[in-house]
């Protein structure tokens, strides 16, 4: 590849949620009936030219995370479905999002969508990692970067992070 293709395209939905460090967008190559592989490894190529250090795959299947390997960009897989999997999966996502994000880690968070799971997955982690302080707060960054409401599913997440951080102050 040479030109502008050698730079990839930009994946469908790319947002940073903090600049430089930690951005979302939908799965490289789309989802269901509009996944392309071409487009699939140009996104890819996209992420990889852009030095993320890593891509987190929030999928419950390890579907084609083997790309991610043929074009030398390292992976995790942290699969998350949502409020239903409960505060403790909630936090160990959070905790693995902090880590990678520490000392300057550069990553991108994807799901199948970019839909209410991640951004709601977004607020709590601006909210646990204390980068906001109250919910509303969280979910209306949210709102605004990704330019669009939250709705149930999301608040569900956040609501689960707030009643965690609550429990923890009132032990305190």
């Amino acid at each position: 590849m040479r030109g502008k293709w050698a730079q990839g395209i930009v994946p469908r939905g790319f947002c940073w949620i903090i600049k430089d460090h930690l951005a979302v967008c939908e799965r490289p190559g789309g989802c269901g009936v509009s996944h392309r592989k071409v487009r699939r490894q140009e996104e890819i190529i996209w992420i990889r030219e852009n030095d993320f250090d890593v891509v987190v795959s929030l999928l419950s299947s390890e579907h084609n995370l083997h790309n991610y390997d043929d074009l030398v960009v390292r992976w995790a897989h942290e699969p998350f479905g949502g409020a239903e999997e409960g505060i403790g999966r909630l936090l160990q996502v959070i905790n693995r999002l902090a880590t990678l994000t520490a000392n300057g880690g550069r990553i991108l968070v994807h799901r199948e969508e970019l839909n209410e799971t991640v951004c709601g997955l977004m607020a709590a982690y601006l909210l646990a990692t204390k980068l906001m302080t109250t919910g509303p707060h969280a979910i209306g960054v949210i709102e605004q970067i990704m330019e669009r409401p939250l709705g149930t599913p999301g608040r569900r997440i956040v609501d689960l992070i707030v009643q965690h951080l609550d429990e923890n102050q009132d032990a305190e």
